[in-house]
């Protein structure tokens, strides 16, 4: 899980309680991440507090509530080492909601559907585009700069795929889109003809001596 990681990465450089921590975390990732809900992290010290990679000590305050402090453990270093060097995954793999819903939009065979789809993601992704952009231009923190440019590269591919999309399912006029919904039909046509016949339960001959 890439929060509990980015957890032990901060608490590597000493002990910190939840609102430093989120504070911490928010000014390293950047403004394209978002806002770190508090109840989160806490749900994510809870779980690296049982798995005894890092330890809580209770601090009194003289007028505030007590502050809980959380320090990192030797094991707690070793599985920040071991995360650091593994390489990552796609987090999603490529089971992608807009992949998904082009291929509905294919396989209605309507060019219209098509159309709008990928002109609807298109012009979110360059709204994405921009606004990340404009972000990495007032990022003062180079890392930061840099995770708001990995961040443009992914949409610029996204984009990408979009034109791919766009120039295999309607370069041809719509007879591809046409295919696609007529295999479809038959395919749902055939299932539905093998659910409603009888069982076979042996020859001809079989049935008429029964």
């Amino acid at each position: 899980m890439a929060i509990q990681h980015a957890v032990l990465a901060l608490l590597a450089g000493g002990p910190s309680h939840g609102y430093q921590l989120k504070g911490a975390f928010e000014a390293a990732v950047g403004p394209q991440w978002g806002p770190l809900n508090i109840g989160h992290l806490y749900q994510i010290l809870d779980r690296l507090s049982r798995d005894e990679l890092v330890v809580a000590e209770r601090q009194p305050q003289p007028i505030k509530p007590d502050r809980v402090v959380y320090e990192i453990t030797p094991d707690g270093r070793a599985e920040l080492a071991r995360w650091l060097a593994e390489p990552s995954p796609r987090s999603g793999g490529f089971r992608d909601d807009f992949f998904l819903k082009v291929t509905a939009a294919a396989r209605s065979g309507s060019t219209a559907t098509v159309r709008a789809v990928l002109s609807n993601q298109r012009g979110h992704l360059l709204r994405e585009l921009r606004n990340l952009d404009g972000l990495r231009r007032a990022a003062d923190d180079p890392v930061v700069g840099l995770l708001l440019t990995a961040a443009s590269r992914h949409v610029t591919a996204d984009l990408s795929f979009v034109d791919d999309a766009e120039a295999v399912l309607l370069g041809d006029g719509g007879q591809l889109l046409a295919g696609l919904a007529a295999s479809t039909s038959d395919q749902s046509s055939n299932e539905a003809g093998s659910a409603g016949s009888p069982p076979v339960s042996g020859s001809g001959a079989e049935r008429a001596a029964g």
